[in-house]
């Protein structure tokens, strides 16, 4: 029964010739529109993608080095920053010296010349106290001679020889006594 089912079967071993051409023929055309038209375009994406990626990396490096130069030519701009201001710093001393050494020698020579004046002044007070009390005690020892001796003394030339030999022995008492 195995045998009458297998000659009435057709073959599947057999080849179909025609089918077999026509099938290489396909199988042929589709290797060659994929090998001259796919795997170009294919390769092309690609090699690509490899010059993005190595490029990509590439570029990376570059960025990364150019980075390194800009953040040592900021830590040399930073160094020369401080540098700078460390200068400034030391100048606005100096100078705020010198103002207050300015300043000071200006208030010692205006205390000196508040000091003369006041000294000046004090003199010219002194002075004229002292004309005052001559003119005073002056007249004091004219109207005291007077009332001793008992006559007016009229004349000026010896109202001024009595008043400064009076005088003069009252300060030879005063600086003997003070000495």
């Amino acid at each position: 029964m195995f045998v009458e089912l297998a000659a009435n079967e057709p073959n599947i071993l057999r080849i179909d010739w025609v089918k077999f051409t026509f099938g290489l023929l396909g199988l042929f055309l589709v290797y060659v529109f994929v090998a001259r038209k796919a795997i170009p375009k294919i390769q092309k994406v690609l090699d690509e993608r490899q010059d993005a990626i190595e490029g990509g990396i590439e570029r990376a490096k570059q960025a990364e080095a150019e980075a390194q130069e800009t953040l040592e030519q900021y830590r040399a701009q930073l160094a020369e920053a401080r540098q700078e201001a460390a200068q400034l710093r030391e100048r606005a001393k100096e100078q705020g010296a010198a103002i207050v050494e300015e300043m000071r020698e200006q208030a010692n020579a205006e205390a000196r010349r508040i000091v003369e004046t006041a000294q000046a002044q004090i003199e010219n007070d002194r002075q004229q106290a002292v004309a005052e009390l001559r003119s005073e005690v002056g007249e004091l020892a004219t109207e005291l001679a007077t009332r001793i001796v008992g006559e007016t003394l009229h004349d000026s030339a010896a109202q001024s020889r009595v008043i400064d030999r009076f005088l003069d022995e009252l300060e030879q008492r005063d600086q003997a006594g003070v000495r």
